[in-house]
C-alpha cells in the first residue's frame, strides 16, 4: 500500500527501541552490573544529579571504564552528563567523546536554549574528527525548566545530533513553584472543586508541558522520553504516569530503580489487541486502494490514511521489540 508518510528516523537520526531507560549512578559499580543484566532497553550513566559534587570526577572515570569494559549487549548506552553551569561539560564531554566508542547518547540537561546544544554538538564534532567512530554520538536535552520550555521549538531544530527531548519533571516543578511531593505523580490538589459542593474532579498539571514537549519532538523527528516518577513502590501511580505519557504518543519514560523497567516496557509495546487492528487496518485499506477507493470500513466505522500511519508505526514497534528479544 503506497502512504504518504513512512515510519522511519529522519535521516542521520537511527531509529532506536526506548521503551524503558534505567538511571544508574555513574560510581555505583553493583548497581551498573545489575543494570547490564537486566531488561532495559537502554541504559543512562548518569553524572549530574545521582552524584556528589566531590565525587564527580571519578564517577566520569568509572562511567569510561564501565563503557569500556562490560559487555551491554544492543541495548542503547547514554550518558547524563553534568550541564553547562557545573562547569564540567566540557571535561565530561572529551573524556566520553574520545574513550568511549560504545557509547550512543549524551543527555543534557537543563537545556534552556539551542545554543546549549550547538556547543555541545560542536565539541563532539571537535572531538570525533580524526578518531574511527562508525557513528557519532547522537543527543537528547532534558526539557525541565520554564525557559527551555518556552523556547522548545528552537531547541528542537538547534542539531542534527539532536535525536529526542524529555521532560524534567523534578527541576520544572521547583522552578514552577509547584507544591509537588511526588517527582512525577499525580497532585490531588491541582482539581476542579465544584462550587455547590461534591468531590473534586482531578485534573493533570503535567497535562501541558508534556503535550508541548511531545508535538515538538514529532514537529521536528524526534523522539519524546518521559520524566522519572520517583516512587518506585508506587506501581499504580508508575503505571498510570506510563500509560498517560504513551496516550500523548511518548516512546517511552525513565526508570530510577529496576523493578519499574517492566512495567515500562510493558505499557509502550501494542498490546495483541493493538496488533491484530493494524494488521486489519493495513488489510482492508490495500483491498480498498485495488479497487481505487482512499477510505475502507472496518468493523463499522471508516479507516484511512491516517489509521495506515498509526497501524505501520504499531507494526513497526512489534517488530522491533521482536527483534530484540530476540538478541537477549
Amino acid at each position: 500500500m503506497t502512504l504518504r508518510h513512512t515510519e522511519h528516523a529522519p535521516e542521520g537520526r537511527p531509529f532506536r527501541l526506548l521503551r524503558s531507560m534505567l538511571f544508574v549512578p555513574a560510581n555505583r559499580e553493583r548497581f551498573i552490573l545489575k543494570a547490564a543484566e537486566g531488561d532495559a532497553d537502554g541504559i543512562i550513566l548518569d553524572l549530574e544529579d545521582s552524584v556528589a559534587p566531590a565525587a564527580k570526577q571519578g564517577a566520569l572515570q568509572e562511567a569510561v571504564r564501565a563503557l569500556q569494559q562490560i559487555h551491554w549487549g544492543e541495548r542503547t548506552l547514554a550518558v547524563r552528563i553534568n550541564g553547562l553551569e557545573s562547569g564540567r561539560t566540557y571535561k565530561d564531554l572529551i573524556a566520553l567523546g574520545a574513550e568511549c566508542p560504545r557509547l550512543d547518547l549524551i543527555i543534557l540537561p537543563m537545556v534552556e536554549s539551542p545554543d546549549h546544544i550547538r556547543f555541545a554538538a560542536t565539541l563532539l564534532d571537535q572531538v570525533e574528527r580524526g578518531l574511527s567512530r562508525k557513528h557519532p554520538i547522537g543527543m537528547e536535552a532534558i526539557i525541565e525548566t520554564p525557559l527551555g520550555l518556552e523556547r522548545i521549538g528552537k531547541i528542537a531544530r538547534s542539531a542534527s545530533r539532536l535525536e529526542a527531548l524529555s521532560f524534567g519533571a523534578g527541576d520544572y516543578a521547583a522552578a514552577m513553584h509547584m507544591r509537588n511531593r511526588v517527582i512525577g505523580g499525580a497532585d490531588p490538589e491541582y482539581a476542579l472543586h465544584p462550587t455547590s459542593g461534591g468531590a473534586p474532579v482531578p485534573a493533570d498539571k503535567w497535562h501541558w508541558p508534556m503535550a508541548r514537549l511531545a508535538n515538538a519532538c514529532h514537529a521536528h523527528g524526534l523522539r519524546p522520553r518521559d520524566s522519572a516518577y520517583a516512587d518506585f513502590k508506587d506501581e499504580t501511580g508508575f503505571r498510570s504516569a506510563c500509560r498517560r505519557a504513551a496516550a500523548l504518543g511518548f516512546q517511552g519514560k525513565s526508570a530510577i530503580h529496576p523493578v519499574q523497567v517492566a512495567l515500562c516496557n510493558e505499557v509502550f509495546s501494542p498490546t495483541p489487541d493493538e496488533v491484530a487492528w493494524a494488521r486489519e487496518v493495513l488489510g482492508v485499506l490495500e483491498a480498498s486502494e485495488r479497487e481505487g477507493q482512499a477510505s475502507a470500513t472496518l468493523n463499522g466505522g471508516m479507516v484511512d490514511l491516517a489509521n495506515a500511519r498509526m497501524a505501520k508505526h504499531i507494526l513497526t514497534m512489534t517488530q522491533a521489540i521482536s527483534e530484540r528479544l530476540n538478541l537477549r
